[in-house]
């Protein structure tokens, strides 16, 4: 807080910004104001050092003023138009067009979370930020105890136009005026007149069942997965194909993996169907699995989900897993392809001493705000990260679903949101900054499954020379769960998600 921090200031160092109660930007002499942060880091605060070109809003400031000062004496002001809230002492003011002001604003600190409390004080209730990212807006909703509406109409790495609209509807729900008549213009849109009746509940929409019956009505097996529905074997092999379907309204968990905007099934969901493909025909080793496509789940219907395995051949089998749209004509999307083999794994490392011994423990409290900053915008079910450990290159992690998750992680091998959850333990340290790419799984190497049904892991992660992965697994109790013997990431963009299935327009 501003009060914690007044001690510690000096001739060199001031206060830049007050950013939210518990959010503040010290600036000046840059080693004395590194001695301030680590005075407080050693206290367990959080401290990050901003990439910035000058100390500006601090006391080095004072050798340019006057030069600003004379600058700011040529510029032409005027009234503005609407109330404008002072960064300076955080209150609508009348110096806003004078040179004063201006280097006032450029020496002092910018008192972003008093004008915020003043704009709530005087009944605002609803904020929109223009700006390169959604900074300002999680700082006012921390700022601000009671229930307010802060959205940021464009936010890093997400497509402008849809996070605009997205920030406009949401305003509009709340009550804010939108002027619906200047954004349709020149689009031929047209007022249409409500039905004048009150709700009816009669449905008359066809309501397909989607729980898909009983498999052996239609000449197939009943599949014992949740994201399966069905088993056939090949007749000319002995290969066998797993058909399923994905929605949000029948699988709503994976609603909380979303990644730049758009809900994608884990590369860790692609990992356990074949696992469970590989267990039911003898070969339960993944030898390599290659993601080729993500696979996006629509906000309405699903996608029809397809696993192929083909026949064995020297122990091993190959596998192929595809999609398509919810309409006969829709074309087959391949996802992943890969190898089974019968081979054992690796044997797991002895994840039983936990913590580890000589490993030091990681802040995680903001791993999901770095995540989000990524591009990662995870619900409650994907936020499984709970501690870290550091010991050299190797980390060590503790991640667990939330208790509503628990009886359907008794249906997985490993449910795919707890083992993308071991890969978050890489999100966090001194290193960090939110900057990163994103990146998604891409490859998978020699995974098997120990144990099934886990709700909570021990994880150990190692990294080789090129960047891949190893993953150790294991329960609360240090019993094996399962091993990942290479993992490896690539970057992905918003334009290459969002082509990655396009929804089909509205039909009959």
């Amino acid at each position: 807080t501003e009060e914690e921090l007044l001690p510690h200031l000096t001739e060199t160092v001031g206060i830049a910004a007050i950013n939210s109660p518990s959010s503040v930007v010290i600036s000046g002499v840059e080693a004395d104001v590194e001695s301030i942060a680590a005075d407080f880091a050693g206290q367990g605060r959080k401290t990050t050092r901003l990439r910035v070109s000058h100390a500006f809003h601090s006391p080095l400031m004072d050798p340019a003023l006057a030069d600003f000062r004379a600058v700011a004496e040529t510029v032409t002001y005027n009234a503005p138009s609407i109330p404008v809230v002072s960064g300076v002492h955080g209150e609508i003011t009348d110096e806003w067009g004078t040179p004063d002001y201006w280097t006032r604003h450029l020496r002092e600190a910018v008192r972003f979370a008093d004008t915020v409390t003043y704009l709530h004080s005087k009944g605002i209730t609803r904020f929109l930020e223009l700006g390169p990212d959604a900074i300002l807006t999680a700082l006012t909703r921390t700022t601000l105890d009671e229930a307010v509406v802060a959205e940021g109409v464009v936010r890093k790495n997400r497509p402008e136009t849809h996070t605009l609209l997205t920030a406009v509807g949401r305003l509009f729900t709340v009550g804010t005026r939108v002027d619906w008549g200047a954004f349709y213009a020149g689009t031929g849109a047209r007022h249409v007149d409500l039905p004048t009746y009150p709700f009816q509940r009669e449905r008359f929409w066809i309501i397909e069942n989607q729980g898909g019956g009983d498999p052996s009505a239609l000449g197939l097996a009943a599949a014992d997965h949740p994201l399966l529905g069905a088993v056939v074997s090949e007749p000319d092999s002995d290969g066998v194909v797993l058909t399923g379907r994905l929605a949000l309204d029948t699988h709503p968990w994976l609603a909380d993996h979303d990644v730049l905007g758009t809900v994608l099934l884990p590369g860790t969901g692609f990992v356990e169907l074949a696992l469970y493909a590989g267990g039911q025909i003898g070969n339960p080793v993944l030898e390599e699995l290659i993601l080729q496509a993500p696979l996006v789940l629509p906000e309405q219907g699903g996608v029809a989900l397809r696993v192929t395995v083909g026949a064995e051949e020297a122990g091993e089998r190959t596998i192929r897993i595809h999609s398509r749209e919810e309409r006969p004509t829709a074309e087959w999307l391949l996802h992943a392809e890969g190898v089974l083999t019968a081979t054992p794994a690796a044997p797991p490392a002895d994840l039983t001493v936990w913590p580890p011994a000589g490993a030091a423990e990681v802040r995680v409290a903001d791993a999901y705000e770095l995540l989000f900053q990524q591009g990662y915008d995870y619900g409650p079910v994907f936020q499984g990260l709970t501690a870290v450990w550091r010991d050299g290159e190797t980390v060590f992690a503790e991640v667990a679903l939330p208790e509503h998750a628990h009886d359907d992680a008794a249906e997985f091998g490993v449910h795919p949101a707890l083992l993308d959850a071991t890969m978050h333990a890489l999100g966090v340290g001194e290193h960090i900054t939110g900057d990163e790419p994103t990146e998604l799984p891409f490859s998978w190497s020699q995974v098997a499954l120990h144990a099934s049904g886990a709700t909570a892991l021990r994880v150990r992660v190692t990294k080789d020379e090129v960047g891949n992965l190893t993953l150790d697994l294991a329960d609360s109790a240090g019993a094996p769960v399962a091993t990942v013997g290479s993992l490896a990431f690539r970057p992905v963009s918003q334009e290459q998600l969002s082509g990655g299935r396009q929804e089909s327009l509205h039909e009959i």
